[in-house]
């Protein structure tokens, strides 16, 4: 029995560090106007816009932080042969989809006001990547979710699996998230 326990004992010691550098997602919001097919529609074989908003890592230079923030999404991508960018396409694209990720977004922020181009913030908790990701069309919402870890540099192996997570609830690919499927979950 002893040997059990001790097993146990182990077992959870080994996992704590998994645990604790775990990605947690927030719940996820869809318009009833999304529909991933226009996403791959506008994005596959082509640049997509990333907004950046607040610094992510306040160790860093902000520039600094984005540019090496850039090639950890390009690996975490979705599935679409997209490439991400900080360029704003010349001329303007009609509709303009694009991804903006606000980090430490303040507590009322909603994902209207950030598609309207509006951010606010709240302090930063150091060693923690906590980001409001909103997907756009316009200044409509498409989809929304936060997302959070434990992370200082953006080479951090959590802001990685972060990414692959928060990817797959922005641009969720659910047959019952299109529109002509009659049934809408939200």
């Amino acid at each position: 029995m002893r040997s059990m326990i001790k097993f146990a004992a182990g077992v959870v010691a080994l996992l704590m560090p998994l645990a604790a550098g775990a990605a947690t997602i927030g719940g996820a919001f869809y318009a009833t106007q999304y529909d991933y097919r226009d996403f791959w529609a506008a994005t596959d074989g082509k640049d997509f816009r990333v907004i950046l908003a607040g610094n992510a890592f306040p160790a860093l230079p902000e520039d600094d932080a984005a540019q090496r923030l850039l090639p950890v999404m390009q690996v975490a991508k979705p599935r679409p042969a997209l490439t991400f960018t900080y360029q704003k396409p010349v001329p303007e694209l009609r509709p303009d989809y694009r991804l903006v990720l606000v980090f430490d977004a303040a507590n009322d922020l909603n994902g209207d006001r950030v598609c309207q181009g509006e951010t606010r913030f709240k302090p930063g908790t150091p060693g923690l990547l906590n980001i409001f990701a909103v997907y756009c069309r316009n200044d409509m919402v498409m989809s929304m979710t936060t997302a959070r870890t434990p992370a200082a540099l953006p080479e951090d192996r959590n802001v990685d699996q972060l990414f692959r997570e928060l990817f797959m609830v922005v641009f969720n690919d659910s047959q019952t998230l299109r529109p002509q499927s009659g049934t809408r979950r939200n």
